[in-house]
């Protein structure tokens, strides 16, 4: 059976022949994830204590049932996300975890009735959450004044990030946990998407020192966050996840001596489970050169993928005509691949600066074949918009190479009766 991936991209289970049948069942342009990919990224992560899926990345309640039946916590970080959890069968209390830096009332309250843990970035939260309910299950998400991201946007730590409290903070902190009677179970550290080996063990000892060193009370459990990094580049190195363990391991074995107590050691990852499941399978509807460069329009707009507009973020691209047949091996010219939108900027060949750059394919494409746009089970579907007043897409799930739609195309009809008075 013909694959579509060159060997450094055949990373799930889609064929040719897989893709044609979906194309003729469901039309273009549409998501496709392999469940298999995603069991086969959450086995890698095993010898962590707990699991807990960043679900911003791919909310999909079909794809949440997947991961629970697999035993994966869940990370929230919206009301939206709580109901989505809930509906996919996780228990409030157990397995669901709430991350933010602010907590909007309506949000509180669900928290409160439901019992959900939360994760305080701030503050403000504390004094919140304290005015209504006493004895709660927190964790603190600590800033610890530097941060490290594959993209400006994704550092999530230093000085000019919004998230966490900062670290000079906790014992004023710590003293407003004691005021209202928190159950603390653990420190939360995450600092941006996107390893770096160097940074990792800075945020390590960091947890350390916070913990030991700021009169902190006895914890359960730590997190090392999220922001596991994945090869979106066929020269991008994959994470070592034995270093990336072993690194964090010895933090919760230091921390566990220093409590004289069992410590926990939680992750969660997003990208690292979904990405690579992920397709995105668009048509080319117009081919023009602007005097020696091939554009490439397709039925795609950054509504429905906005990761390369949004970060410059690289995604490899390959095509296969209208009848199935491969072109990866054909010669290759310079091509820019665009959208549909009323945006110069709906460019899915860009870097971080906007920079418009090219990708390598066929020079025998043809109108109304196909490309694929690789790895984008994480930050895809999950980030859409109606932007354009072009509604959503769909979602389809294949799972032993069962083809199930998870998510059916939008109506315009629904978006307008939002709007009627």
């Amino acid at each position: 059976m013909m694959k579509i991936f060159d060997p450094k991209h055949n990373k799930n289970c889609l064929s040719n022949k897989l893709i044609l049948s979906i194309i003729k069942k469901y039309n273009t342009p549409c998501w496709v994830y392999c469940a298999d990919n995603i069991r086969k990224q959450i086995s890698k992560l095993k010898k962590f204590d707990i699991i807990r899926f960043a679900q911003k990345s791919c909310s999909n309640i079909n794809i949440l049932k997947l991961i629970r039946q697999n035993n994966i916590k869940i990370d929230a970080v919206s009301l939206g996300e709580i109901e989505r959890a809930l509906y996919a069968g996780y228990d409030p209390h157990h397995d669901i975890l709430f991350t933010a830096d602010i907590l909007e009332n309506n949000t509180l309250k669900k928290i409160i009735e439901l019992n959900i843990p939360i994760n305080i970035g701030s503050i403000d939260m504390l004094h919140q959450l304290g005015q209504l309910k006493k004895k709660h299950n927190i964790w603190l998400r600590i800033n610890p004044g530097f941060g490290y991201g594959h993209n400006k946007k994704t550092n999530t730590g230093g000085i000019y990030s919004k998230h966490g409290i900062w670290y000079s903070d906790i014992e004023q902190t710590i003293q407003i946990i004691k005021k209202y009677h928190f159950n603390l179970i653990g420190i939360h550290m995450h600092i941006g998407s996107g390893v770096n080996y160097k940074h990792l063990k800075k945020v390590c000892n960091a947890m350390l020192y916070n913990v030991t060193q700021k009169y902190m009370p006895k914890i359960h459990a730590i997190s090392a966050g999220g922001g596991l990094s994945i090869p979106y580049n066929i020269h991008d190195e994959s994470i070592n996840i034995d270093h990336y363990f072993y690194l964090w391991n010895n933090t919760r074995k230091l921390i566990s001596q220093y409590f004289h107590t069992d410590i926990q050691l939680e992750i969660e990852p997003g990208r690292f489970l979904v990405a690579e499941s992920g397709i995105l399978i668009a048509q080319i509807y117009a081919i023009k050169f602007i005097q020696n460069t091939r554009f490439i329009l397709v039925n795609i707009g950054f509504n429905d993928f906005s990761r390369p507009v949004l970060y410059g973020s690289y995604h490899h691209i390959s095509a296969i005509s209208s009848t199935g047949i491969d072109l990866s091996q054909d010669n290759k010219i310079p091509t820019i691949i665009a959208g549909p939108l009323c945006e110069a900027g709906d460019v899915f060949t860009q870097n971080s600066h906007g920079k418009l750059t090219t990708c390598l394919l066929s020079i025998n494409i043809k109108l109304y074949d196909y490309l694929i746009i690789h790895d984008t089970g994480a930050y895809g579907a999950s980030m859409s918009s109606n932007y354009n007043s072009r509604p959503l897409i769909p979602e389809i799930l294949i799972d032993n190479n069962k083809i199930t739609q998870i998510r059916r195309q939008q109506h315009m009809k629904e978006l307008i009766n939002l709007e009627i008075i």
